[in-house]
């Protein structure tokens, strides 16, 4: 079979797929995020329960990743253009990143959300084992897993869907 034959099916298999996750969200049965705890950079411990409340973006990444790098400054706009109004970030290191490059580019970019290492990969086995990079979810105030991004997020989209959550109560 040539190449191109089975791109067809496999482009369908993940439209449905993805045509099937949209439809179940559409119905308002959403996905509870995972709970968990974690460290971050500055040795500060923190967990998820803490979000209740906020609209929270958890975006797994990797240094050595080039779409994770070029989407950072982004991330960063967001996060300060939605902070004030109950919005966070939390940017999740993956395992295989060495820390001290991790510690490094947060150092060096300034970046003005939480950063944790998932030295043990335990945060991304929570998330549905995440091995992808970049991976970032979109969590509404009550905690539900409300959109899922593999790969760079249309940001005016994001924007879009952030102002959404914001306004629910």
């Amino acid at each position: 079979m040539k190449p191109s034959r089975l791109l067809v099916p496999a482009v369908a298999l993940a439209l449905l797929a993805g045509g099937g996750l949209l439809a179940y969200q559409s119905l308002g049965q959403r996905e509870t995020a995972p709970a968990f705890s974690y460290v971050l950079l500055d040795g500060a411990k923190a967990e998820s329960a803490q979000w209740q409340g906020k609209v929270m973006l958890v975006n797994f990444w990797a240094t050595s990743c080039t779409t994770c790098v070029a989407e950072m400054p982004e991330i960063v706009a967001t996060h300060e253009k939605y902070k004030a109004r109950g919005y966070d970030t939390l940017a999740v290191a993956m395992s295989y990143d060495p820390p001290a490059y991790v510690a490094n580019f947060a150092a060096s970019r300034k970046l003005p959300f939480g950063v944790a290492i998932d030295n043990t990969g335990a945060i991304a086995q929570k998330f549905g084992d995440i091995r992808l990079t970049p991976t970032t979810f979109l969590i509404n105030k009550r905690g539900e897993i409300v959109k899922r991004y593999v790969g760079a997020p249309d940001f005016a989209a994001l924007h879009g869907l952030v102002e959404q959550l914001l306004a629910e109560s």
